[in-house]
């Protein structure tokens, strides 16, 4: 079984008399990216705030690295690095003077593991220019610098492709895999880009109404949500010969959705024609994360 870096146990969080999370369970491993999801007021970004010790729970527990942030917060949180929003930089020194600072709060950080950490987010050829100069690609890969001098297990990093153009997005995706692939490191992102996430995790966690709606591996999410969409003549027919045999959705422009199994959509393609329908258009839908993401939270926004 694959060692359990993050483990979160009936969280809750009340708030005056309102219960904004309400008892979220689950479990991060080393060496995955976990992505974070929830339409705005969800509770997404209160229960990031308590993972981190912005907040104290009201009730469960958090386990960072096997220590209990209750009983054990200095430690617990010597097994995590964040960046919350934006990375707090100050843009008048250097990158290497930024991690010079942040390293003097922190025990057993020498000058090797700090070089260890600027070729690591590739900032060693500018690393030493003032932060006032940098791209906000090169600004948040020192950030995550800065995360990583504790020697975390794990990395929470809220909207890590925030505001970056198409070439930085997919850097910071690619970096991301390299962290938890190459380095071992449990990363937790949140995200409102439903595109990178599929294509940049391995787990999603699904917050919707401050309760976790689903967790699963993104190719599971993904095989439940393909499906087949038909244009045929006359409609009312063809909806009720294939309600008869699988379940049927209205979809837009007057086409009907229905679930695509290998084998039975070519037989129910011909079962249309032998009873006079007219088939225009028949296509097979591929799964994408948005359209569970939609179904499972009734249409909300994500934040």
């Amino acid at each position: 079984m694959s060692e359990i870096t993050l483990s979160v146990k009936g969280l809750k969080k009340t708030i005056g008399k309102k219960e904004i999370i309400k008892g979220i369970d689950f479990d991060l491993k080393r060496g995955e990216v976990f992505g974070f999801l929830g339409p705005n007021g969800a509770g997404k970004t209160t229960t990031i705030r308590m993972l981190v010790g912005l907040i104290k729970p009201s009730a469960g527990t958090i386990e960072i690295g096997g220590y209990n942030v209750r009983k054990n917060f200095t430690k617990a949180m010597a097994q995590m690095g964040c960046i919350v929003e934006n990375p707090e930089l100050y843009s008048y020194l250097t990158g290497w003077e930024n991690l010079e600072h942040f390293a003097r709060m922190l025990p057993e950080v020498d000058r090797d593991y700090m070089n260890y950490v600027v070729e690591l987010v590739r900032l060693d050829e500018r690393i030493h220019d003032r932060v006032s100069t940098y791209s906000l690609g090169m600004r948040q890969r020192l950030g995550i610098a800065q995360a990583l001098l504790g020697k975390p297990k794990v990395l929470i990093l809220d909207e890590p492709t925030n505001g970056l153009d198409p070439m930085g997005i997919r850097e910071m995706r690619n970096f991301i895999r390299y962290l938890a692939e190459e380095e071992g490191l449990t990363v937790l992102v949140s995200s409102h880009l439903l595109s990178e996430i599929q294509l940049m995790c391995d787990r999603v966690a699904i917050i919707s109404k401050g309760s976790v709606i689903k967790v699963d591996y993104v190719e599971n999410l993904l095989a439940l949500q393909e499906k087949v969409i038909w244009h045929a003549e006359p409609r009312d027919t063809a909806k009720e010969i294939l309600g008869g045999v699988t379940t049927v959705s209205d979809g837009a422009d007057g086409a009907l959705v229905t679930p695509y199994f290998e084998n039975e959509s070519a037989i129910w393609n011909r079962m249309l024609v032998e009873k006079g329908v007219q088939v225009n258009e028949m296509n097979r839908k591929l799964p994408a994360l948005e359209d569970l993401f939609l179904e499972l939270t009734g249409g909300e926004t994500i934040d």
